[in-house]
């Protein structure tokens, strides 16, 4: 497969901002801010330089001018009306997802805004869109917003500063504690200056690279409806938080459908960023228990989007006379985000996991290659970064730039030397047969080594202690994946088991760091910044959805300085290729697989871009519906 290598960031939803207090990626970061075209200046206090501007970007200038009409790749004429249906695997039991509380449902984030927007075609602009404008000084010690005055909540209550400055306090009073443990001190003080402008001014330990986009990254809330109802943030609730979006629940049946409507009196419908966008009047989420009964129901028409996630399915399952009539279009879209890095991870809180000799034996047993050929028909590539397919990926032996950050975490011993000469850590590599036995010589070595020897009954032990290995799961498609793996760890003499279990146990013991191994997904942004730290940060080791796996390493958290400091994209660059290497060195992951394209089968009554934007699949954003063609499958009876 041919890889390309994307130069913008990561967008997961261009209008919907990451939920900051649930999660910070770095994408969109401010820092060296490079002013629009159009940004006026003034002075400050002291004489310091202000810049007020509809949009900012670190590196260049950012794509769209202010009088820009819409995004260049939406349809601005894309009719408005039907319904895209898509599954979720699993249940839900809660409309809050910024508690580790409950199960949260799928596609909440259709309902809220944040002050500022991104596109799926801009590699670091970040805009104002809650607002009409933002000020702030060179040395960004303060951003002023001045919102918009149109902006309503979806009671048709208008949105104002003190929403705004509320909603901050909000995060920080109930926020998660892996956020606030991280955010904490960045802002000294919020002041309302007005009915729509609001003032952030950030601590001196504030990443100036990012303090702009963590203001303005926060969805707003309703004060007056959290106040009414005694809502919180950090409790399970089926009653969805006040926002601005598009979108509000029609209705829900608990664990098994969502159905969200447009919201006909939704402010931003005429925004220049709104303009050929959520374009459908419903976006509905069925659940089911595991992918074989939804791909099913997909078949049978009881659902109409499918973004596949199964290469077998992929391969073998697309094959039904609706595909071959034309009813359902099946195909792949290129993918420009960064390749997310999905692998198990240890449990490094559990002391035998501590030892990377114990750890890389069991990396060594798991054979990507015959899972590749034997089991994904060929799909994937294998995951080695944890930014694949991107410019910062680290490739190669370090450059002087990588030496120059690494040597002194070297000499001061939490580094091993090596890193500075060696190229890049790989994913082990394997025979075409699952039984690859020189890597299970070379893991036998390590584990003797370790001191787990070998006894009688062919189980390892160490001062009594049994070598066991408990990989949870909760999906049924991954048995086939996970059971060829545990049969090499049970040839290297691990008591190696497979706990699947269901959604809400499988939440609960990763929330309580209880397995072994489990499934991660690390989504990186191309432009990372202090959301590092919950994912790689010694801080959050010990309570994070992020830092499953417990890592606490004084050398990553020296270089996540480094990142969060950088203030060139050359110098962002060469910090995130030293933290890659150096994570991949530690090795407390098992390296799954990735794809550069997306994998979509949908009934044939749906249109999108062509081109698509790079950074994003958009299909409930800014694909739209042919009621003409709906109608011509239903007469035929496909739907």
């Amino acid at each position: 497969m041919t890889t390309t290598r994307p130069k913008g960031r990561a967008i997961a939803r261009r209008k919907v901002m990451p939920n900051l207090a649930l999660k910070w990626l770095g994408a969109g970061a401010l820092g060296l801010i490079a002013l629009a075209t159009s940004a006026a200046v003034a002075r400050a206090e002291g004489h310091e330089a202000v810049a007020v501007a509809h949009g900012v970007s670190n590196f260049g200038a950012p794509k769209y001018g202010p009088d820009m009409t819409h995004l260049d790749y939406v349809n601005p004429d894309a009719p408005k009306g039907g319904e895209i249906a898509t599954w979720a695997q699993g249940n839900f039991d809660s409309f809050n997802n910024y508690t580790r509380k409950g199960v949260s449902g799928a596609g909440m984030s259709l309902m809220y805004e944040s002050i500022l927007t991104t596109s799926a075609d801009d590699a670091y602009g970040v805009y104002c869109y809650l607002c009409e404008t933002m000020e702030y000084p060179e040395s960004r010690d303060w951003v002023i917003f001045n919102l918009r005055q149109d902006v309503t909540f979806r009671d048709g209550v208008a949105m104002t500063a003190e929403d705004v400055k509320f909603t901050h306090d909000l995060f920080m009073e109930q926020g998660l504690p892996e956020y606030v443990n991280v955010v904490q001190g960045f802002v000294d003080a919020v002041e309302i200056l007005d009915t729509h402008k609001i003032k952030f001014t950030f601590t001196e330990q504030a990443p100036r690279r990012e303090v702009i986009s963590f203001a303005g990254g926060t969805p707003v809330f309703s004060k007056a409806w959290f106040e009414e109802t005694g809502a919180r943030i950090d409790e399970s609730t089926l009653e969805p938080f006040m926002g601005t979006g598009p979108y509000q629940i029609a209705s829900f049946d608990v664990g098994r459908q969502i159905v969200y409507e447009r919201n006909p009196n939704w402010w931003g419908a005429d925004h220049p960023f709104s303009i050929g966008t959520f374009n459908f009047d419903t976006i509905r989420y069925e659940y089911f228990a595991d992918s074989s009964a939804a791909l099913e129901a997909f078949k049978a028409g009881e659902y109409t989007f499918r973004s596949e996630n199964s290469s077998k399915d992929w391969a073998t399952g697309y094959d039904f006379p609706a595909v071959e009539r034309g009813d359902v279009v099946v195909g792949e879209l290129p993918d420009g985000t960064i390749g997310s890095a999905q692998s198990f991870v240890f449990n490094l809180r559990r002391e035998k996991w501590q030892d990377p000799r114990t750890r890389e034996a069991v990396r060594l047993m798991f054979n990507f290659e015959f899972s590749n050929e034997s089991l994904f028909f060929g799909l994937y590539e294998r995951v080695n970064s944890f930014w694949e397919n991107s410019p910062l990926e680290a490739t190669g032996a370090p450059t002087e730039a990588e030496i120059a950050l690494l040597q002194p975490l070297v000499d001061e011993g939490l580094l091993d030397a090596a890193l500075l000469a060696d190229d890049a850590m790989m994913a082990p590599t394997s025979g075409p047969r699952n039984f690859d036995r020189r890597n299970l010589r070379a893991a036998a070595g390590l584990l003797d080594e370790a001191g787990w020897i070998v006894g009688d009954d062919g189980i390892r032990r160490r001062d009594g202690e049994v070598l066991d290995l408990i990989i949870l799961s909760f999906s049924p498609a991954f048995d086939r994946i996970i059971n060829p793996y545990i049969e090499n760890l049970v040839r290297l003499g691990i008591d190696a088991k497979l706990e699947r279990v269901d959604i809400s146990q499988y939440v609960d013991r990763r929330r309580t760091s209880d397995y072994d191994l489990v499934n991660h997904t690390f989504s990186m942004g191309f432009e990372p910044g202090f959301g590092l730290r919950q994912w790689y940060g010694s801080e959050t080791a010990e309570d994070s959805s992020r830092n499953l796996m417990g890592l606490q390493n004084e050398a990553v958290d020296r270089l996540l300085e480094h990142v969060i400091e950088a203030e060139t994209l050359e110098e962002l660059t060469t910090a995130t290729h030293a933290l890659d290497r150096t994570l991949r060195s530690l090795g407390f992951w098992v390296q799954q697989w990735f794809k550069d394209v997306h994998t979509v089968a949908y009934y044939n009554m749906y249109r999108h871009p062509d081109p698509l934007p790079p950074y994003a699949l958009g299909q409930f954003e800014f694909w739209w519906h042919d009621a003409d063609a709906e109608a011509r499958l239903r007469e035929a009876g496909a739907l």
